[in-house]
């Protein structure tokens, strides 16, 4: 239990790290690629299963709140994600808005994670 639990944190943290890496990397041409899109989602299924791995473990409380909190912002920086993917699959110009909310929210998101 313990080895799949590292796995999830360990996938999660690198979901995050693709996510903000290729914010920072395309900073001077905001965009959204497929990368960032697929690194959200294997934030929100990694995310999901280290909450029922803690859910499952005796002793250890969950703060229901922060996870709520989390997962909505998640679910924005997926839905951002997806239309930026899908704009820049169809050679369409990605805002510049939208490209850093993708990576502003990932860093908002991982905020909440250390300082709540």
């Amino acid at each position: 239990m313990d080895f799949l639990f590292s796995l999830m944190l360990f996938l999660h943290f690198l979901g995050l790290a693709v996510i903000i890496g290729t914010w920072i990397y395309t900073m001077k041409r905001p965009t959204v690629t497929a990368g960032q899109f697929w690194s959200a989602i294997v934030m929100l299924v990694s995310g999901l299963v280290l909450v029922a791995l803690r859910e499952m473990q005796a002793g250890f409380e969950v703060n229901h709140l922060k996870i709520a909190v989390k997962l909505i912002i998640l679910l924005i920086v997926a839905v951002a994600a997806f239309i930026g993917m899908r704009k820049t699959t169809r050679g369409e110009p990605v805002s510049t808005g939208l490209a850093h909310s993708v990576g502003g929210m990932a860093v908002f998101n991982a905020a909440v994670a250390v300082f709540w």
